[in-house]
């Protein structure tokens, strides 16, 4: 059966709008590509962490980090540039898991240099992206959250690694934080079906940080706190 030229014509501007699609979607993956190289690159750095002398080289090895955020910041203005105005989230399944996994790794570096949180607005100028929705291509909280779960995996990992390493205090340090981590989320009533398994996930983390806070104190390798901190 023939179709009619009316037809034709609306199936036709049906294509074009579905080729036009696929042509920007292929522009994104390729931004997205290089983002991960960067990504990489960052988290082979900071990877040195876990390495017997790579806890007494913390600054050393943040200072290199730090440099890799620049080419991150630069190569996200491309992926923006790449993204139609108002229609982040039609696309945004091809940069979802990068943004949380750079919310990770901005996240790690300011912990291991000042060991703190890090907050939304920080992490989003770090990646060069806005915090609000409304401003454009931006960070979306549930990234940042997810990228907050991730820090907590990689904290327990470092916790046993410091052990190795002979740093007995630093577990203690972390087991502070990734419990204070745990705390503030169990403020949060979870939607996000992702993140609410993922939450799950940081339970056993802290456990595991627990437990090796634990060993090292009936070893007797835990550090005697300071008077003046013991009254605090």
């Amino acid at each position: 059966m023939s179709l009619s030229s009316s037809t034709t014509d609306i199936f036709a501007a049906f294509q074009d709008h579905i080729n036009k699609d696929q042509d920007v979607r292929e522009e994104i993956r390729a931004a997205v590509r290089e983002l991960e190289q960067k990504a990489r690159a960052l988290q082979t750095v900071l990877h040195a962490i876990h390495q017997t002398e790579g806890v007494v080289q913390l600054s050393a090895i943040c200072e290199t980090a730090e440099g890799k955020f620049e080419g991150i910041r630069q190569q996200m203005k491309e992926l923006k540039e790449k993204v139609p105005a108002d229609q982040y989230y039609r696309y945004n399944d091809h940069w979802r898991f990068m943004m949380q996994r750079l919310c990770f790794l901005a996240a790690l570096v300011v912990y291991l240099k000042s060991e703190r949180l890090i907050d939304q607005v920080e992490a989003a100028e770090r990646l060069g992206v806005a915090v609000k929705r409304e401003d454009g291509f931006h960070l979306d909280l549930d990234d940042f959250l997810m990228g907050l779960l991730q820090l907590a995996s990689e904290l327990s990992r470092l916790t046993v690694n410091a052990v190795t390493a002979g740093d007995y205090a630093r577990p203690m340090r972390i087991a502070k934080f990734v419990g204070d981590l745990d705390a503030g989320f169990r403020l949060l009533n979870l939607k996000n079906d992702s993140l609410r398994k993922r939450f799950d996930v940081l339970k056993y983390d802290l456990k595991k940080i627990e437990e090796v806070v634990y060993d090292v104190t009936i070893r007797g390798l835990r550090p005697k706190v300071p008077e003046k901190e013991e009254g605090q």
